[in-house]
């Protein structure tokens, strides 16, 4: 097995990154995390995120893109922005409502997503799509999260959520072995079931390696067939505060050897 570096996904430090960038990057890099994923749109030039990135040492391994910053008239500076900081994966964490609330409409989202990876190829860059809860709800005889992989290239990232997944009731180990080999990076959230069962907010209320994620499984999975670069945490309640609740996680995933 491969070993898969560990990055962090900046909106579950999204108040503090915003109140004290530099100081942020760095504590998340003393921490031990190898990369970050940026989210939303940005904030600060394309030069001030490239500087962040070589003050702390990290390294951009994704960016989470609104929907709006892929079109047409965004996508030229959305490319450079991502070509200043580094990153090659503009990973979509959401699409508007039009393209989720039925059977064609993802089937439309689902070819947007192959004439944007056609765009982004020869710039040396991917794209992808990453779950919430809805991808797996039943939807006209459908899970969302299949008719998307079944009709998208194989090249577009399924970025699996983890925590999201379950919180849909969906199988996080079930998806990513459906869709091999497209697993670019994956996020590790944790999730309780049975905490969740009642109210799905209270899932997300736990630590990696405190839920009942088959994490052992999910990263042979990962390292054999799926073809992940990058573990990325997410981490997205007030069980904790949010820097040493993604301290934490990290935590848990060096006593597992994951880091």
């Amino acid at each position: 097995m491969s070993r898969i570096p560990i990055g962090l996904e900046l909106f579950s430090v999204r108040r503090e990154l915003a109140a004290d960038p530099k100081g942020t990057m760095q504590k998340v890099a003393a921490m031990g995390y190898e990369g970050v994923e940026f989210a939303g749109e940005p904030q600060l030039s394309p030069e001030e995120y490239r500087a962040l990135l070589d003050a702390s040492g990290l390294v951009c391994c994704g960016w989470h893109t609104p929907f709006h910053m892929v079109q047409d008239d965004r996508l030229a500076e959305t490319v450079a922005l991502n070509k200043a900081v580094g990153n090659t994966r503009i990973i979509i964490p959401g699409l508007p409502n039009r393209l989720t609330g039925s059977r064609d409409g993802w089937l439309q989202a689902a070819e947007f997503m192959n004439v944007l990876a056609e765009k982004l190829a020869p710039e040396g860059m991917q794209t992808g799509y990453h779950n919430h809860h809805i991808e797996f709800r039943e939807l006209e005889g459908d899970i969302p999260w299949v008719l998307f992989g079944e009709n998208t290239r194989e090249d577009v990232i399924l970025q699996v959520d983890t925590g999201n997944c379950y919180a849909g009731g969906g199988d996080p180990l079930a998806m990513l072995h459906r869709f091999p080999g497209r697993a670019g990076t994956t996020h590790l959230k944790p999730y309780s079931r049975s905490k969740g069962r009642q109210d799905m907010r209270e899932g997300f209320r736990t630590m990696i390696g405190e839920d009942d994620t088959p994490w052992d499984e999910i990263f042979s999975f990962c390292e054999t067939e799926g073809g992940t670069e990058w573990y990325i945490v997410e981490y997205e309640t007030d069980l904790y505060p949010s820097i040493t609740g993604v301290e934490h996680c990290l935590k848990a995933l060096k006593a597992m050897g994951k880091a």
